[in-house]
């Protein structure tokens, strides 16, 4: 999520190897995880990345909240990545829902 280098580019330098690098590679692991399941061979395979990925999105959502906690980002600017983010939860919930439904139907 390109939002999260831009939100992250203006924390402390204090936090280069702490927060910034932990959002950061959670942001990264979201589209990741979907891009390397796309290309297994199952679709329990590919469940299994995306449930990696679902689990990173709570993460930065929670990395999300602390930072606004820290006074890192504005209350404004946590709402609105938020947003974003639970669309991204809810899209990667209904592509295992309906993966998993189509396993049970197989």
């Amino acid at each position: 999520m390109k939002v999260i280098y831009q939100l992250t580019g203006e924390f402390p330098n204090s936090e280069h190897f702490g927060l910034i690098s932990q959002m950061r590679r959670s942001a990264i692991s979201i589209p990741s995880n979907i891009a390397e399941g796309s290309g297994k061979s199952s679709n329990k395979d590919f469940i299994r990345f995306l449930e990696i990925s679902h689990s990173s999105s709570f993460e930065l959502e929670t990395q999300l909240i602390l930072s606004n906690d820290l006074g890192f980002i504005t209350e404004s600017e946590l709402k609105d990545v938020l947003v974003i983010l639970e669309e991204i939860q809810k899209m990667i919930f209904g592509f295992i829902q309906k993966l998993k439904a189509s396993e049970v139907r197989s």
